[in-house]
């Protein structure tokens, strides 16, 4: 009969889960990666903007100001959220890695259970093979003890022949 784990539903629903939970890292991840791409996009604008008010004429450098300001601003803002969201990325790895270990616990006691399985099959295999053995030795020594009763009577029957002729 085939190894059965009796628990394989349970290890079963716990890889889900860290399949899921996985998919989970990858989206905070990207999530990360989204900000990072907008911080770079947002001081890309800030530095042409002071390249283009070292360039425009010195009525417009209030615009300038203002725009820049809200550059810094929108740079803070962007700052905040990437940690916020580096935060949500980090607790994502910790319940990520809280699964594998979920998933690890029941991978070894499976593999524990399988060992046990295919040592009780052994120790079964060996019974077998020496209840076997025992009865070709006992119908070996029945069979031995069998001709020598037929030695033992012809012997008698010969040496009786021999007294009467």
């Amino acid at each position: 009969m085939p190894f059965r784990y009796r628990l394989q539903k349970f290890l079963e629903i716990r890889i889900k889960k860290k399949e899921e939970q996985l998919q989970e890292v990858i989206k905070a991840q990207a999530e990360v990666d989204r900000i990072e791409l907008l911080i770079i996009k947002n001081n890309k604008d800030i530095q042409n903007t002071r390249v283009n008010m070292r360039k425009s004429d010195p009525m417009m450098y209030d615009s300038f100001d203002k725009f820049l300001k809200h550059l810094y601003e929108v740079g803070e803002k962007l700052e905040l959220e990437k940690q916020e969201a580096i935060k949500k990325l980090d607790e994502e790895k910790e319940k990520l890695r809280e699964r594998e270990k979920e998933v690890n616990v029941l991978e070894k006691h499976k593999e524990h259970k399988r060992e046990e399985y295919l040592q009780e099959e052994k120790a079964q295999e060996l019974k077998q093979l020496n209840e076997i053995g025992a009865q070709k030795h006992f119908a070996k020594s029945r069979e031995k003890q069998e001709e020598e009763l037929l030695e033992q009577i012809r012997e008698q029957n010969d040496s009786r022949k021999h007294k009467h002729g």
